[in-house]
């Protein structure tokens, strides 16, 4: 990378923990009128973290995007400052800035450790069935017995001495299979079928792919209460096989499958059907005065974003821990109520440009697998974001999915951490110049008898 654009990434970087710490102390002005005590040490302790990174960026891949690591930085770091708010809550919580600073600690380790160790990206190929076993046997662990925890009503949680959520870890490994499997069958997938009409239907015989990841995701709908990873999961696959065979038949085919396969979960299974209940009918007080499974926690976002309005309360001078599990599930609408809607529209511009990034990583990425990776990877974000943001406003059912790098929790953190070490791992090798011919060709000297 050229030392401009090197110096311009590490000023990028200053700005974004320059940003951080602004919205800290601004927090502690809003609250008691005056700066957090605390405020230097984490300002150093984040800044020395982010040095770090950078430096491992530039050790092990120079020519990596500038703009991702800078992003990613200012929206793990919102989202910090909104859980210490949330914790000077006048009762308890559950919300822990500490516990949250340490996590991004062990990510901003993972996301090293990840380009240290793994130069080459496409070596995952190699891998492509013992990830995907990987995948299904992480989605597998919280249903048995011993290990597997229900917490608020979703069985997705293990418990190893703490407690981890494989599901997060499981999407990546699955990623990886994906990219692997349509690399190898993307010709038969893309160019065998039969015309219907305007669409391009694909043969019943290759239907078994499909068919199979369906079964998983509604397993994991009905298994485990969770519609957020089922959702995931299933337009994960769908988006990659749209990349690698362009037929619009496969998203029909696939939307009609999960549209199906929900309605009938929803009308057989009772958890299920209430939760189209809660989304239907949110202002219900059948529903909101509901101890468990109501509305109570989504009406109170919605009020918590009608309330912040353009330009939100400020921080420090809302309500937003009003909002039941506001660190974690809620964080964007308690961000909502003291950021507004101008502060939201900044965090989403933020998480579309590391989106598009990721994006234009795959546009310029040399191999069929790495441009597969790359779009499923950024496909799962963008994703990601949009069950969650829909769910917390009602544009779609509610699920369980946490906002990437800012609500609180250790298994999504690290795994969105090596998430990005993947994506800045692509960049780099498509951002690369092509190795330089020693000679010209017409300069070799050929020896003859």
């Amino acid at each position: 990378m050229p030392p401009k654009r090197r110096g311009a990434q590490l000023f990028m970087l200053a700005l974004a923990v320059g940003i951080i710490m602004a919205a800290y102390a601004s927090v502690g002005i809003g609250m008691d009128g005056q700066v957090p005590a605390g405020m230097l040490t984490y300002g150093l302790g984040l800044g020395v973290l982010m040095l770090i990174a950078y430096l491992v960026l530039a050790k092990f891949a120079p020519w990596a995007d500038p703009l991702i690591l800078p992003l990613v930085t200012l929206v793990n770091g919102i989202g910090l400052v909104m859980i210490y708010r949330i914790e000077q809550a006048p009762w308890r919580t559950g919300a822990s800035a500490t516990q949250q600073i340490t996590w991004t600690a062990v990510g901003i380790v993972m996301f090293t450790v990840t380009l240290v160790v793994l130069r080459d990206h496409r070596l995952l190929q190699r891998f492509t069935y013992t990830a995907g076993a990987l995948g299904v046997v992480l989605l597998i662990l919280p249903l048995l017995p011993f290990i597997g925890r229900e917490i608020n009503g979703a069985r997705i949680w293990i418990n190893v001495g703490f407690s981890v959520q494989p599901g997060e870890f499981a999407k990546l490994a699955l990623v990886v299979f994906f990219a692997g499997y349509l690399v190898a069958k993307r010709d038969v997938l893309a160019l065998v079928g039969r015309r219907l009409l305007f669409i391009d239907l694909p043969r019943a015989r290759d239907l078994g792919p499909i068919l199979v990841i369906w079964g998983i995701s509604v397993g994991i709908l009905v298994l485990q209460k969770d519609l957020g990873t089922s959702l995931l999961l299933f337009g994960g696959f769908i988006s990659m096989l749209y990349i690698a065979t362009g037929r619009t038949a496969w998203v029909l085919i696939g939307l009609t499958l999960f549209v199906g396969g929900a309605f009938l979960a929803g009308q057989i299974f009772s958890h299920v059907g209430h939760r189209f209940e809660v989304w239907l009918n949110p202002e219900s007080n059948e529903f909101y005065e509901r101890a468990a499974g109501g509305s109570y926690q989504l009406m109170e976002g919605l009020f918590g974003l009608g309330s912040g309005g353009i330009l939100g309360t400020g921080l420090g001078q809302g309500h937003p821990y009003r909002i039941p599990l506001a660190f974690s599930d809620f964080i964007f609408p308690a961000t909502g109520e003291e950021l507004g809607l101008t502060g939201l529209m900044a965090l989403l511009m933020c998480y579309a440009l590391i989106v598009e990034r990721g994006l234009r990583t795959a546009l310029a990425a040399r191999d069929p697998f790495s441009k597969l990776l790359a779009g499923g990877l950024s496909f799962i974000l963008a994703w990601q974001v949009f069950i969650i943001v829909g769910g917390v406003t009602n544009l779609i059912p509610l699920t369980g999915l946490v906002t990437p790098f800012m609500s609180q929790g250790g298994s999504a953190l690290l795994a969105n951490w090596i998430l990005i070490a993947l994506l800045v791992r692509m960049s780099d090798a498509a951002r690369r110049p092509p190795p330089q011919a020693i000679q010209d060709e017409g300069l070799t000297q050929v020896m003859q008898r």
